[in-house]
């Protein structure tokens, strides 16, 4: 069995090369672990230092296209039985995959998201983003009569059988994530959700997302409740 780790990336030179020796080092007993690392063309010296890095697959943006793209083009590249979503930046800890794929090899479901609000020692991190998440989580639950705790979370794993969807879904950006959690659970599929580990950054440490992403979320959500889906 193999794992496909996907770390989109755009300017994370602070961060990136402790992140992949981290990834790089987590020991799944005989699951093999691939490393898809998608450079969204970035300008700070991040893609410099990922040329020096061995033993990834390195693929690159010739303009920055936003999350969903990279993750788009890193997914279609995963020859992983699992794949699972790992930002670039050191909030979530990957020494926790052995638990987030657990439920998939059990064949107990074919979704895992990591939950931070399930992960009860986790500082919330700056208000406006906890509170964001928690409104994207409530619409999502809401709109789908789900029970999800952490809509939002990067960690996302996936079964190989849900590859189409992943890689054919509209959004390029942020609202990639809550435009495949909404096909998901409009086709009936069960989110399981792990409690995992946080560690929150502030718009001065990195953080990209922002106030519009969440305003675009929920009108994603919102979009695909009703809309037609083709794949």
């Amino acid at each position: 069995m193999k794992l496909s780790v996907i770390i989109p990336v755009y300017n994370e030179k602070e961060f990136v090369e402790e992140l992949i020796t981290r990834v790089k080092k987590v020991n799944l007993g005989n699951i093999e672990k691939e490393i898809i690392v998608i450079d969204d063309f970035s300008n700070d010296g991040t893609q410099e230092i990922l040329k020096k890095i061995k033993n990834i697959k390195l693929l690159s943006h010739e303009k920055n296209r936003g999350k969903g793209a990279a993750l788009k083009t890193g997914i279609a590249e995963s020859s992983g039985d699992i794949i699972i979503v790992q930002d670039a930046d050191l909030e979530y800890v990957p020494e926790e995959y052995g638990k987030l794929i657990k439920p998939i090899i059990d064949g107990k479901t074919k979704i895992v998201y990591g939950s931070r609000l399930l992960g009860k020692e986790n500082r919330k991190g700056k208000f406006l983003f906890y509170f964001g998440g928690r409104v994207v989580t409530m619409f999502t639950n809401l709109l789908y009569w789900s029970h999800l705790t952490d809509e939002p979370t990067c960690y996302k794993v996936f079964h190989k059988d849900l590859k189409p969807v992943l890689v054919k879904a509209e959004g390029n950006h942020f609202e990639w994530e809550p435009e495949v959690t909404a096909k998901f659970l409009r086709k009936g599929y069960k989110i399981f959700e792990i409690p995992i580990s946080y560690n929150p950054r502030t718009t001065e440490e990195g953080k990209k997302i922002n106030a519009m992403d969440g305003i675009q979320a929920l009108w994603v959500l919102l979009k695909w409740r009703f809309r037609k889906i083709n794949n």
